[in-house]
């Protein structure tokens, strides 16, 4: 026995069957839930049907191998074991990939594609009755969707675009609220726009942070200055 249910290549039950489609549901349901309230484009109903699929795939092979064991009385017909799931481990890229946008530069969906994929894998592991695995990889995911990024944060490279006006008393505020916060310049690109009512400075910081400082909170101090009128963040 395996988790309570058949060994490989014997013919499943019933209930042998529901507990393994229940399993891929539950973990697709937790999973989802946790990509739905982010608003990512794959969602709970989408994570359940991929760990169902993939689970009835391994069910149906499962099953297939049992008929062909049954038959093979003489030891006559070789089968060979994970030909149909390794198509669904490739084939799910394809629902991934409809996860994934590029807009302004910026790809986003890696994450939810990724869900999706591991998804699958773990309907696998259900189908095959790999209970365990299945609820270990699980709890794995969950873990990775919601708490990695808070445990470790990583700072990708950004450029902070500051457009302002009084260029000597800004920029003595500027370098010390970068002072204060323990942030430090890489490199900064200058622009000097001419206008009737006063020259418009625009600057382009290439900045590094510390871990505990976000965009967000440099940003939410400079726009308060009288001076600035944008601050905004760009990919490099």
């Amino acid at each position: 026995m395996q988790n309570g249910f058949s060994n490989f290549g014997e013919m499943l039950t019933m209930g042998d069957i529901v507990f393994r489609l229940f399993v891929a549901v539950f973990i697709g349901a937790i999973v989802g839930i946790d990509r739905e309230i982010k608003n990512r484009p794959a969602g709970m109903r989408t994570h359940v049907l991929v760990g169902v699929g993939a689970a009835v795939i391994a069910i149906i092979e499962h099953q297939t191998i049992g008929s062909v064991l049954a038959l093979n009385a003489g030891g006559l017909i070789n089968v060979s074991a994970g030909r149909i799931t390794s198509t669904v481990v490739s084939g799910v890229g394809f629902l991934g990939a409809g996860t994934i946008v590029m807009s302004d530069r910026k790809i986003s969906g890696l994450t939810t594609a990724a869900s999706l994929w591991c998804m699958a894998c773990i309907g696998l592991a259900s189908g095959y009755g790999y209970a365990s695995i299945a609820l270990a990889a699980g709890l794995i995911v969950l873990i990775v969707l919601k708490l990695l990024q808070r445990i470790v944060r990583v700072h990708t490279l950004k450029k902070l675009e500051v457009k302002f006006v009084h260029r000597t008393e800004t920029l003595a505020f500027l370098n010390e609220c970068f002072s204060k916060m323990g942030v430090k310049i890489l490199d900064v690109d200058f622009h000097a726009e001419n206008r009737p009512e006063g020259n418009l400075y625009t600057n382009l910081y290439t900045l590094t942070m510390p871990s505990h400082t976000r965009y967000v909170d440099i940003i939410a101090m400079l726009s308060e200055h009288e001076n600035i009128s944008v601050v905004r963040t760009r990919n490099i």
